[in-house]
């Protein structure tokens, strides 16, 4: 597995929470990599989708959480593989640590767009 897609894996799904006005999730996010990843509400929670590269188009995630900081789950498109992790915005960056098994964590740092 690309160094590439387990950052990636470090983007966050669950189910309830919503997110407080003090550091929205909700935008557009340049990932490590350089792609784009929209991040929009979707019921209760945040839904994350690709907008650039490889797999455009293709929701790879739920989030949820409150002021600034998120958990949840999302799925390495290439690998259809599942991780957990979580997630905190502070201004126009969200850093996220990403693991398998609650052991092997890597993280990132995305910029809003």
């Amino acid at each position: 597995m690309t160094i590439r897609i387990m950052l990636l894996a470090a983007l966050l799904m669950g189910s309830t929470g919503l997110a407080h006005a003090a550091e929205p999730i909700e935008g557009n996010w340049k990932t490590a990599s350089g792609e784009t990843a929209a991040i929009a509400r979707c019921g209760p929670a945040f839904c994350v989708t690709l907008k650039t590269g490889k797999y455009a188009g293709r929701q790879i995630g739920k989030m949820s959480g409150e002021a600034g900081t998120y958990e949840g789950e999302i799925t390495d498109p290439a690998a259809d593989k599942t991780y957990s992790g979580s997630g905190t915005v502070t201004g126009n960056s969200l850093r996220m640590k990403g693991c398998v098994l609650s052991i092997f964590c890597k993280s990132q740092t995305w910029s809003r767009l």
